[in-house]
């Protein structure tokens, strides 16, 4: 079995068995603030556990592919928002679940402008900005227990460029 992964365009049908695809695409669900603002309304299903929704920012260092996969994670207890808050297109590496450990993980390039909300309990690989800087807004559950599972891979999977 080939564990290489070639990245496929980020689409919400592609993507909706992990998640949905947050982007600003075709004509506004309605207008405010006197018709001078489109809202794309309610474009994520946020699901927590025993907690609350928290916004942080991450500051991710810059990678490069071919990529090296070698640690996946998890999120039990709620799901996971990533919005990048520059332009720029960034990796997405997402793994079905295979009786609790990961499967065989897919690879989605970003178009400017598209974030991610993972699903709670979505295998998925670390943040992964391709260029500087790797700014983003994280909308994630804060509260108490455990909320991450991660898996180190004893052979790793290559993202090719």
């Amino acid at each position: 079995m080939s564990r290489t992964i070639t990245p496929e365009p980020l689409t919400a049908e592609a993507f909706a068995p992990f998640g949905e695809v947050l982007e600003a695409e075709g004509a506004p669900d309605r207008l405010i603030n006197d018709g001078r603002c489109g809202r794309f309304h309610d474009r994520a299903r946020l699901d927590f556990g025993d907690g609350r929704a928290g916004v942080s920012l991450f500051l991710s260092e810059p990678r490069s592919l071919p990529l090296a996969v070698d640690l996946i994670e998890r999120h039990p207890e709620g799901s996971q928002a990533f919005i990048p808050m520059t332009q720029a297109p960034f990796l997405v590496v997402v793994a079905p679940d295979a009786g609790g450990e990961p499967g065989r993980p897919r690879a989605f390039l970003t178009a400017p402008g598209q974030g991610v909300n993972l699903r709670r309990g979505t295998w998925h690989g670390v943040l992964t900005p391709l260029s500087a800087p790797g700014l983003f807004a994280v909308v994630d559950r804060i509260g108490p227990g455990a909320n991450l599972e991660e898996r180190r891979l004893a052979e790793p999977w290559i993202v090719d460029g």
